[in-house]
């Protein structure tokens, strides 16, 4: 395969060495009564507590070290954390951050992307809008970061995998939720290069399922309308995203939304973690697929922990 294909960028494990003093090295977690309750040996990868509260700023701050030295300000559409990440690692560099957030964003987030310094221009709930409003900024002099359909963003996710394997250097499998498909792909990469033997694996919604559809059908669908708790994984799936996961042979699997808030539970209730419903997806499809992992060292990432209470505990209510 060409470097083209590999995303046509350094690797993550070069990347990491390259962000290495902007982001955290994030912590590896264990539950033994969440592994006597499932008769699972899982070990999570707590992305959670990363700057600005995800993954997502491994990507930003990569891409934005790779900016040219005359770069005045960046522009991406986000539903939050690539938003909040990339305002923050654009006014680390001293640069402005305009980010494009759908007008159903969670408010958490649209407030996170202020707080560190991005300025939010609100559309349409749904992906035509979203990169409609990047074009206008584009057209204003800003530099595209789009969140996940971007080769240093996938590269920056990739740093995930390779960071986790270095803590964790026995896992069979490795497990992290999908939306866009930048975390997704950028694990895919980094472990075909480090750890050919691991196996990876991706988890939806059933209610943003275009992923999995896309990889079944064998080309990216386009009919996408997400209903789903998990607000961080309603993006449709990337184009880079989409051929990198092909050409690697990565499955996804899909949850319900019961399931969702039921691994979300579990989490608080045996790590004592704090996470938001798109976290809890890969644990979910975990545990709805239980004898696919039997006797498996099972690699999970909790991808972010940016989410307003009061707004889910309203959802739950609305949905029981």
């Amino acid at each position: 395969m060409s470097d083209f294909s590999e995303t046509g960028t350094i690797p993550s494990a070069d990347a990491l060495t390259r962000i290495a003093g902007l982001i955290r090295r994030t912590p590896v977690m264990r539950s033994d009564s969440l592994n006597r309750r499932t008769g699972l040996d899982l070990v999570f990868k707590c992305e959670h507590l990363q700057k600005t509260g995800s993954f997502k700023f491994r990507g930003a701050s990569f891409a934005v070290s790779r900016l040219a030295a005359d770069s005045t300000g960046v522009a991406t559409h986000s539903s939050g954390n690539h938003g909040a990440a990339l305002a923050a690692a654009a006014t680390a560099r001293g640069l402005s951050a305009d980010v494009v957030m759908p007008s159903n964003a969670v408010s958490a987030k649209v407030e996170a992307v202020r707080a560190y310094g991005g300025r939010v221009h609100f559309c349409e709930p749904d992906q035509a809008s979203r990169e409609r409003g990047l074009a206008e900024l584009v057209e204003a002099g800003r530099t595209a970061i789009p969140p996940y359909d971007h080769d240093d963003i996938i590269t920056g996710q990739g740093t995930v995998a390779v960071e986790f394997l270095a803590q964790e250097p026995r896992l069979d499998d490795l497990v992290a939720p999908i939306g866009g498909g930048g975390l997704l792909s950028g694990i895919a990469l980094a472990a075909s290069r480090q750890a050919p033997h691991l196996r990876v694996l991706g988890a939806e919604p059933e209610r943003a399922d275009d992923a999995a559809r896309s990889l079944s059908a064998g080309e990216r669908v386009t009919n996408h309308r997400p209903d789903t708790i998990a607000d961080g994984l309603r993006a449709l799936i990337g184009s880079r995203n989409f051929s990198i996961l092909r050409a690697h042979g990565i499955e996804v699997l899909t949850v319900s939304e019961a399931e969702i808030v039921d691994a979300m539970r579990q989490i608080w209730q045996h790590l004592k973690q704090a996470i938001e419903p798109s976290a809890a997806v890969p644990l979910a499809a975990i545990l709805r697929h239980k004898e696919r992992f039997q006797q498996r060292r099972i690699g999970v990432v909790l991808s972010g922990g940016n989410m307003a209470f009061d707004e889910l505990l309203s959802h739950l209510e609305r949905r029981s």
